[in-house]
């Protein structure tokens, strides 16, 4: 992979602004002509700095009111367990993130939800379904401080 310069940087970070801007627009945005910033723009998809361009849709119009993250142990550190942990999420809907954390629990998940009967369904039904879990604890959100969906851009200056 090609190291990033101050123009890939700045093309980052205006598409993660808004990634519905035209090639001529982004182009204005980083004083470049439009055919550089569109190899340029390729170049990043091609070697993965860009993964993918989605709509940033509000929970709350869609009907997800309730924001819970919760903790999971697992009923063994195997990776058998592990896998099939990891594979049964991936599939459902709910859960938005999941991590493998380190400390007292094994993973992490974010979970949309519309209210504490969808929630109580999604534990019963969904999580309860998944052997490999030994225990869980629920943490609801009661406000959102700040919810980005950018990553930061380091730089060698940084």
């Amino acid at each position: 992979m090609e190291k990033l310069d101050d123009i890939d940087i700045q093309i980052l970070k205006e598409l993660q602004r808004n990634a519905k801007l035209t090639v001529k627009e982004l182009a204005d945005k980083v004083h470049l002509s439009a055919s550089p910033t569109f190899e340029r723009q390729k170049r990043l998809e091609r070697e993965g700095y860009i993964e993918n361009y989605v709509a940033v849709v509000n929970p709350k119009r869609v009907g997800n009111t309730i924001i819970a993250l919760c903790n999971i142990k697992l009923k063994q550190h195997t990776s058998n367990f592990s896998r099939a942990f990891m594979e049964a999420v991936r599939g459902i809907e709910e859960v938005t993130e999941c991590y493998n954390t380190s400390g007292d629990y094994d993973f992490m998940m974010k979970i949309y939800v519309r209210d504490m009967e969808h929630y109580q369904d999604f534990v019963l039904n969904k999580l309860g379904k998944i052997d490999s879990i030994g225990s869980l604890h629920s943490i609801f959100v009661i406000g959102e401080v700040k919810n980005a969906h950018k990553v930061p851009i380091a730089t060698e200056d940084d």
